[in-house]
This record gives C-alpha cells, sequence and structure tokens, in this order.
C-alpha cells in the first residue's frame, strides 16, 4: 500500500497552533499522519498528541510512521465527531490545539477498491469506515429518482442533478466506478471548456452521503470548545464550500457569544508554490480560532472578525 500523502499548508499549520512544548494537541482527522509528524516533532518531553480517524487502513499506517515517538502519542480509532467521547473516555485535559483536515487522503483517492475516484475501476464503496454498512453502490442503486436528484444538488450544488439522477436508473444495476463515472459524463450538459471531470460533484455528493459528513462535521463542530483549554487554537482545512459553510458559521457564533476570537480575518489558502508542488491543495481554505477565558465568555466581538 502506498502511503506516500503530501499534507496541504503544513507551515501555517503549525504556525497557528503556537505549539507548545509541554501541551496536548489533537489532531481529529489523524490521515496518514503527514500534519501530526510535525506536531509531535515539537512537542517536549511533556507534550502529547492524539490522533482520531474513521479509517481504520489509514490509521495504521499513521501508528508506523508515528511509532519512533513512542508514548508521547496515542492513536485512537474513531470519527471526528466523537471527540467529546474520546476526552472523557480517556480522561483527557483540556488541548492546547485541535486541528481537523476535512480532505480525503490520498490514499483514499488513489486506491482504486476504496471507490472514491472516478480516475480508478474499483466497486462503488467510499466508506472511510470500512464497518459502516451502506456503500455508494447501495445509493445509486437503491435511491429513488427523485431522492437522488435532490442529493446531488444539495450536497454538491450539482445544476446537471436531474439528468444525471434519470440516467443513473435507466443504467441500473450501475457495477462499478467507471460505469458511474461514464453514465454521469454521458448526461451532464457541456458548458465551455470544462476545468473538472464531469462526474467530479457527483462523486463527491455520494462520498459526503455515504460518510454522513455533514451531520458529522455538525457534532465536531459543537463539541470541540469544550475540549480546548483557555487560549487552546482550533485549525480547520476545508475543500469545499459546503464544509467550510458551517466552520464559518459555527466560528462566528462562538465569537458572537464570546466563546471564541477568531484569528483569520479573511480564510489562508494555499500558496501557487504549493499548488504547483500539490494540486490537491488548491481548493483548501484555513480557518483558524482560539479559545478565550472563562472571565471572557459572553463578551460580544468585534465584527471585524467575523468576516
Amino acid at each position: 500500500m502506498d502511503a506516500q500523502h503530501t499534507p496541504v499548508l503544513v507551515e501555517e499549520t503549525m504556525h497557528w497552533l503556537a505549539i507548545k512544548p509541554g501541551g496536548l494537541y489533537v489532531d481529529a482527522t489523524v490521515g496518514l499522519g503527514g500534519h501530526a509528524i510535525e506536531i509531535v516533532r515539537r512537542l517536549g518531553a511533556g507534550g502529547r498528541f492524539v490522533g482520531l480517524d474513521r479509517d481504520a487502513a489509514a490509521l495504521e499506517i499513521a501508528r508506523g510512521r508515528l511509532a519512533e515517538f513512542g508514548d508521547k502519542v496515542t492513536l485512537v480509532h474513531a470519527n471526528f465527531s466523537q471527540i467529546g467521547e474520546v476526552f472523557a473516555e480517556r480522561r483527557l485535559p483540556p488541548a492546547d490545539g485541535v486541528l481537523a483536515d476535512l480532505g480525503v487522503s490520498s490514499m483514499q483517492l488513489d486506491l482504486g477498491e476504496r471507490g472514491f475516484s472516478f480516475r480508478t475501476r474499483g466497486p462503488l464503496d467510499m466508506r472511510m469506515d470500512r464497518e459502516m454498512e451502506e456503500t455508494a453502490s447501495d445509493i445509486v442503486n437503491t435511491v429513488e429518482e427523485k431522492e437522488l436528484a435532490d442529493l446531488l444538488y444539495q450536497l454538491a450544488e450539482e445544476r446537471d442533478s436531474r439528468r444525471i439522477a434519470r440516467s443513473i436508473v435507466r443504467a441500473r444495476p450501475i457495477r462499478d466506478t467507471e460505469h458511474l463515472a461514464m453514465v454521469v459524463a454521458g448526461a451532464r450538459k457541456v458548458r465551455g471548456r470544462q476545468k473538472l471531470h464531469p462526474a467530479t460533484k457527483t462523486f463527491l455528493a455520494l462520498r459526503i452521503a455515504v460518510n454522513r459528513e455533514m451531520e458529522e462535521l455538525g457534532q465536531f463542530l459543537s463539541r470541540v470548545p469544550a475540549t480546548l483549554s483557555p487560549g487552546g487554537r482550533w485549525v480547520v482545512l476545508s475543500y469545499h464550500s459546503l464544509e467550510d459553510r458551517p466552520v464559518k458559521q459555527a466560528f462566528q457564533r462562538l465569537a458572537q457569544e464570546g466563546t471564541l476570537k477568531i484569528l483569520t480575518k479573511k480564510v489562508i489558502q494555499a500558496s501557487d508554490a504549493e499548488i504547483a508542488a500539490n494540486p490537491r491543495a488548491r481548493s483548501v481554505k484555513m480557518r483558524v480560532a482560539e479559545k478565550l477565558p472563562p472571565d471572557q465568555h459572553g463578551v460580544p466581538h468585534e465584527k471585524e472578525w467575523l468576516q
């Protein structure tokens, strides 16, 4: 298995986490451990790192890559939405930093057997946690046409959702990723020069639906503040508007309540140089907030933070 994965915005992430050598840092989506390695390298003797991931295969790779750091590192097979339960079960103290990179890992995209990509033929799976029951094939081959069209439109803003859903239903059973990509490409209208593969949004919507990503993100956003210590940093990397919007709104709401201070007035994006070296960084957006001390909670904050 190829464990190569280039994490995005590494320097920016380390800068904004402002790592204290003796602190506790949590990567709620540890993946293959790219960001984790950089965090742990900056920890001292008293520092501690906890990594969560719902993908057991990715977690095993991260475990191997982080083995040299010994008991400084704890890895947990859990969804990022379960961060509160992980803190409670393991009696963790409030964290000095929490990171979430909401992107799909290169391993998941590149392994055809995982079914995430239209570029590689494979089963229509798309489960980040292989213990889940529902797969993309279940949705594609059983959901009614109108519900399927709504799913494509609501989760990926696919303008041709009705045409695509109609074509999918007519072509059932959809056999694999290659078959689905071909059906979708044949259904979409051509609008000038195509920057994205015609099946990009369909695959995105199915991935979000299979993994219940929006529900899980909502739970994560509501639970993180309780896990942070005063002054603790919260860094979130998102890759499309449906992810970034709720992050932005949650930060705004918590800032208005006086729970957080938003540190990034504008989202941070990858440089041209990073995008050239790692094209998957082109859509990343970073938002950063800091938890305020209890005596400042409930104090409204300036609107300039709410950009």
